[in-house]
C-alpha cells in the first residue's frame, strides 16, 4: 500500500488510505458475521489478536499485507475481497417460469422458492401449495430454525412438536420453532396457499 500511496499527492494519498482502512473494516465485519465467527473465534483461526481485529473493523488500524492474508485465509476468501469497494445494491428477479419448485407426496405438497439459491443465507422465502385435504409431515430442521407462515388462501392446521394444533384462516399468521417435527394440513376442499419465511439460527462460534 505504501508504494501506491507514493504515486499520489500527500493529501490525496492520506484520504485514499483512510478510505481503504474504513472499507476494509466494513468488509471484514460483514464477512465475519456472515460466516458466523465471533472476534475470538476468528482471532484463533487467523492467528491475529482479537484487539487487532477489533481495531481493523472499527477503522482504527490499517492491516499489513501479512495480516490481511492471514485473515483472508481464515475466512476462505481472496485478500481483494477485504479491500474491495461494494458495488451498488443488487436487484435480483425470480421469474415464475424459472422458479425452483420442490414437490412431495406425489405433488400434493409443493414449495416454490421465492429467492435465488446462490450464496449462503440465514433466511429463506417460499410459497407453499397444499392439495385439498392433504396432510404433510415435515422432519425437524436444524436447531434454532424458526418458521413464520401466513395463509393466503384456504384454512390450514399447523402442529409443531407436542404443541396443540393451530387452525389458521386466510390472512392469519403463525410463528413457531421448526426444530421439531411439524405438520401442515389443508382442511378445505380447495388448494391452500401459504407463504413461508424460514429463519436459521445465527451460529456464532466462540
Amino acid at each position: 500500500m505504501a508504494s501506491d500511496q507514493a504515486l499520489l499527492p500527500d493529501g490525496e494519498a492520506r484520504d485514499t488510505a483512510e478510505e481503504i482502512t474504513v472499507q476494509t473494516g466494513q468488509n471484514l465485519r460483514r464477512i465475519r458475521t456472515r460466516r458466523g465467527y465471533s472476534l475470538d473465534r476468528l482471532a484463533k483461526i487467523a492467528g491475529v489478536s482479537r484487539a487487532m481485529l477489533g481495531q481493523i473493523e472499527t477503522g482504527k488500524s490499517s492491516p499489513t499485507l501479512s495480516i490481511l492474508s492471514k485473515i483472508a485465509l481464515a475466512l476462505g476468501i481472496p485478500c481483494a475481497a477485504l479491500i474491495a469497494e461494494r458495488g451498488e445494491t443488487s436487484i435480483i428477479t425470480v421469474p415464475r417460469a424459472r422458479s425452483k419448485i420442490l414437490a412431495s407426496s406425489e405433488g400434493r405438497f409443493r414449495t416454490r422458492a421465492l429467492f435465488p439459491f446462490e450464496g449462503e443465507r440465514k433466511v429463506e422465502f417460499y410459497e407453499l401449495r397444499i392439495a385439498p385435504h392433504h396432510t404433510e409431515s415435515a422432519d425437524a430442521h436444524q436447531h434454532g430454525t424458526v418458521e413464520n407462515l401466513v395463509v393466503a388462501q384456504g384454512t390450514v392446521e399447523i402442529i409443531a412438536g407436542k404443541q396443540a394444533p393451530h387452525i389458521l384462516g386466510e390472512g392469519d399468521a403463525i410463528i413457531f420453532d421448526a426444530d421439531v417435527p411439524h405438520i401442515y394440513r389443508n382442511m378445505t376442499g380447495t388448494e391452500a396457499i401459504l407463504y413461508l419465511v424460514t429463519t436459521y439460527l445465527e451460529d456464532v462460534r466462540v
